[in-house]
C-alpha cells in the first residue's frame, strides 16, 4: 500500500467552498470596486485638469 492513508480524510480541504480560489476569494473585500473607482478618478483628472507649470 502506498501513497497517504489519510488523504480520503483531508480531501475535504481542497474541494468546494474550502478549495484554494474560494478560501481566498473573500480575503480583500471591496478591493475590485475600489480599484475601479480610483482608475476612473483618475482618468477624469488626467481627461479635464488644466496643465499649470511650477
Amino acid at each position: 500500500m502506498s501513497g497517504n492513508p489519510w488523504a480520503k480524510r483531508d480531501a475535504w480541504r481542497y474541494e468546494g467552498q474550502f478549495s484554494r480560489f474560494n478560501r481566498f476569494k473573500g480575503a480583500f473585500p471591496g478591493f475590485g470596486i475600489g480599484l475601479a473607482a480610483f482608475v476612473v478618478y483618475v482618468g477624469y483628472e488626467k481627461l479635464t485638469a488644466k496643465p499649470h507649470e511650477h
